[in-house]
């Protein structure tokens, strides 16, 4: 039995497109002008709008267990495996009652 690989065009094509892709978002942010210090870095510039970090906070919670995970859990046990996705609202409420101070202190708007 052969073993499948990147033998076709298409498949190699999507590789190096993906590569040079992330090759420039990273010389893009190489030649940015306020790259050099760590209020840059870490702060985004005080720049970052409001939805670009909800969105980080939110891609952040999101990983393999949700795909693969969850679903399994939830066929063997049904629809009570909601309850633990739907009180995580609580736990995130209270971690952005406790950082958010800190953002506010910090100058993050």
């Amino acid at each position: 039995m052969a073993t499948k690989g990147l033998d076709h065009w298409g498949d190699i094509l999507v590789v190096v497109v993906y590569f040079c892709f992330i090759l420039g978002i990273g010389i893009w942010s190489l030649c940015r002008p306020n790259r050099g210090n760590v209020n840059s870095y870490f702060l985004a510039g005080r720049a970052m709008p409001w939805f670009a970090v909800g969105a980080s906070v939110f891609s952040s919670n999101i990983g393999s267990e949700h795909f693969v995970g969850l679903a399994g859990a939830g066929a063997s046990s049904g629809i009570v495996l909601v309850l633990y996705e739907w009180f995580v609202i609580f736990e995130i409420l209270a971690c952005a009652w406790m950082f958010l101070p800190v953002y506010i202190s910090a100058g993050i708007r």
